[in-house]
């Protein structure tokens, strides 16, 4: 029985008027987020090494830890500031917690490729004890980490000395009973399973199951399904490598579990379509259960509508009717109800699609960007370039393009919506499309689950953002 006064209760309540009180707000002026400055976090040299740059974002499930991992195959994990929480109107600010080295660099002998340490994805499992579990992954091993707090120590043994040095037993003569005595707060990571040789093909995603269990692996043509007890055994549930790899037409591009329904995955390739499978047809998902595909407008046909069209990301909605994908140009709302075409598609930066023959030049058109939900599932948030990021409201359909700078770094200072001129005359407040700077890219961001804020990673700059109410 869960009382009123419990603390989990205490803290569903508070969201819960939280997010009445902002939602009313919200909708008087017209349903729009006003977004504000929170914070931001890394060095502001120029010369930023590759090593920093950070390659993936993610919450935990109540949003007090935010993890990053760059490509350097460091974890860093940031602690919401309880002040900053606590405040009204609440912040969102957050503090180094725990950084820890969570893969290598390797040399895969037996193929003589080199294995990056670059974290692809992190993923945090569901806390069911005072300690915190993490999964993160490179192209090759999967990790689970178990993230703890250590504020007492053990003093007082029998048979070691004050400096942790063994004592000759014929010299002690009375017994002393450990007591544990408070010291200063540490904060230890350390891997409790390791999840290897599994995947021929570089990793993609991982994500976990309902069921709090199992978790899925998918790289480029197989996705396979873990118990999170057992790091030798894992079971193929899709394969879609042909006998003759000349016959090869697409690869899988990302793959996630469905929120609240333990049998039900998707995965996403890079012709466009999604596929949604079912565990309990058959053990080898291979035979799809849905198929959501959009056709082709043959009038737009051109040499980069398949490259345009390969889906970067793919992500349910929390109550689990809706998902979202991400391609170069778009992203598509898909009601699970309904294969045929989405329910809402959003431009991100139709703008680009006159200059798609540059950007396959310097490689930009390969860039994979991620998206994510708001916590009430009413708006939608992704990337693009010059720092900028997009936020679409699907109540309203209104847009907006927002960018992460340092220009910016008062707290509580409102950002100001950013607009792209593609040709005539230029207003004050437009920036060219000519003048975007592609080296600046928005591929990672993450919403926090129960309020309205965000968390960008530009580069090796993480920007957290909140909303004004």
């Amino acid at each position: 029985m869960v009382t009123v006064g419990s603390p989990t209760v205490k803290m569903r309540l508070s969201h819960m008027l939280h997010n009445a009180t902002h939602h009313s707000k919200s909708k008087a002026n017209g349903g729009e987020i006003q977004w504000c400055f929170s914070q931001v976090k890394g060095s502001i040299e120029e010369d930023v090494a590759d090593a920093d740059i950070i390659s993936c974002v993610e919450f935990n499930s109540d949003g007090d830890l935010l993890a990053t991992g760059d490509k350097g195959g460091r974890v860093v994990i940031f602690q919401r500031d309880k002040a900053s929480k606590n405040a009204v109107p609440s912040r969102g600010e957050y503090n180094v917690y725990s950084t820890f080295q969570s893969h290598e660099p390797e040399f895969d002998y037996l193929k003589s490729l080199e294995i990056e340490e670059k974290i692809n994805k992190i993923r945090w499992l569901q806390q069911t004890n005072r300690n915190h579990f993490l999964l993160s992954t490179n192209d090759k091993t999967i990790k689970l980490w178990k993230v703890a707090e250590r504020n007492k120590r053990p003093e007082g043994y029998n048979l070691k000395d004050e400096l942790g040095q063994s004592r000759n037993p014929t010299s002690i003569t009375s017994l002393c009973v450990p007591v544990f005595q408070p010291m200063e707060l540490m904060v230890e990571a350390s891997p409790k399973r390791v999840f290897a040789n599994a995947h021929t093909y570089h990793i993609n995603s991982i994500s976990v199951n309902s069921d709090l269990e199992t978790y899925l692996s998918a790289d480029d043509l197989r996705i396979n399904l873990w118990n999170l007890e057992i790091t030798d055994q894992s079971f193929n549930i899709v394969d879609i490598k042909p006998a003759n790899m000349e016959e090869l037409t697409e690869v899988i591009t990302a793959a996630e579990f469905h929120p609240k329904e333990c049998n039900m995955f998707v995965y996403s390739s890079s012709k466009g379509s999604i596929r949604l499978c079912d565990m309990r047809e058959q053990a080898l998902c291979d035979k799809h259960a849905k198929l959501f595909e959009e056709p082709e407008d043959p009038t737009t046909r051109s040499f980069f509508s398949e490259i345009i069209s390969s889906i970067s990301d793919v992500k349910f909605s929390h109550s689990g009717r809706y998902m979202i994908t991400r391609d170069y140009l778009s992203v598509k709302v898909w009601d699970l109800n309904m294969e045929n075409k989405p329910v809402e598609t959003y431009q991100v930066h139709e703008y680009l699609r006159n200059k798609l023959c540059s950007l396959y030049e310097n490689d930009c058109i390969f860039d994979k960007f991620e998206c994510s939900w708001s916590g009430d599932d009413k708006h939608i948030m992704t990337g693009s370039y010059n720092n900028f990021f997009r936020m679409f409201d699907r109540d309203n359909r209104r847009d907006t393009t927002l960018e992460a700078c340092r220009e910016i770094t008062k707290p509580r200072t409102v950002l100001k919506p950013r607009k792209v001129c593609t040709g005539g005359k230029r207003k004050k407040d437009e920036i060219s499309v000519d003048c975007l700077d592609f080296n600046k890219k928005i591929l990672h961001t993450a919403w926090h689950p129960l309020e309205n804020i965000v968390a960008i990673a530009a580069t090796n700059n993480l920007y957290v953002f909140s909303s004004k109410d």
